[in-house]
């Protein structure tokens, strides 16, 4: 079904063409006096070389036999009243509608790029942007990477229960199957190497307060529940170098800039 809708729409965008550049050039084949024009001829072209097949002679004569031969099906079906009927009627309006649209959503796309990269060109993201974001990054991120396994759960009695089943010598891993983070819960709550920039505030606090091999002491609040943490190890954080994040600060710097345009934008527009 996919294919075949790629098909339509190359062959009514086709027809477009078709209809907009007959007169102003050379027909690629006349069929019955119908011209098939070089434009349609060269969309085919191209979407045969973006498949695999080669730029030949053979390639385009096979392609001149098979618009030939669907213009002289085309004609015949028109002969026959075909597209007269009322069932094939209403198939053609409703593919006719949904093709425009794809179009005009690929129109809209086109339109946006250029606007867009114009927009880029006019407000270059600076080296001097990008490192300060580097920097503050760094900063965020700290020097020191931690291991740790979490235990997550709805209230705060559960968490002083599962603190002291821990006080009186429970197993942390045991106990995280009480955990509502099923991403690491059947793993003993296992979050691996991480630094306290990926956590909010109150569990990286919490965090920075532990020593190796210690879990908190009370239960740890956040948006998401209350936290029991345990941090296994510590060891120096390894940074990527500016020019090694450069490339994706580059693009999450663009990212914002599109963020706030929009929001600006849509802060000015009347939406019903």
């Amino acid at each position: 079904m996919q294919n075949y809708s790629r098909l339509a729409l190359a062959m009514f965008a086709g027809a477009i063409i078709s209809t907009q550049t007959m007169a102003a050039e050379k027909p690629f084949v006349t069929v019955n006096g119908v011209a098939v024009s070089q434009a349609t001829a060269d969309m085919y072209l191209a979407q045969g070389k973006a498949n695999g097949m080669p730029d030949t002679p053979e390639m385009k004569n096979k392609l001149r036999e098979e618009l030939v031969r669907r213009e002289l099906m085309f004609q015949a079906a028109k002969q026959g009243g075909f597209d007269k009927k009322p069932e094939v009627a209403s198939q053609v309006n409703a593919a006719t509608k949904a093709l425009l649209a794809q179009i005009e959503a690929t129109r809209q796309v086109m339109i946006t790029r250029a606007y867009w990269d114009d927009y880029l060109k006019k407000h270059p993201v600076t080296d001097a942007q990008l490192k300060a974001t580097y920097d503050a990054y760094r900063t965020k991120g700290g020097d020191t990477e931690y291991k740790i396994r979490h235990i997550l759960v709805k209230d705060e009695a559960q968490a002083k229960d599962i603190i002291a089943k821990l006080d009186k010598g429970g197993k942390f891993e045991e106990l995280a199957s009480q955990s509502i983070d099923t991403g690491n819960r059947a793993n003993g709550g296992d979050l691996g190497w991480s630094s306290p920039a990926k956590f909010v505030k109150p569990f990286a606090d919490a965090l920075a307060g532990l020593k190796k091999g210690k879990y908190s002491a009370a239960p740890v609040k956040t948006e998401f529940g209350y936290h029991v943490i345990k941090l296994e190890d510590t060891r120096p954080l390894k940074v990527p170098s500016f020019n090694e994040m450069k490339p994706m600060l580059h693009k999450d710097a663009e990212a914002m800039m599109v963020e706030k345009m929009v929001a600006e934008l849509r802060a000015k527009a009347k939406i019903q």
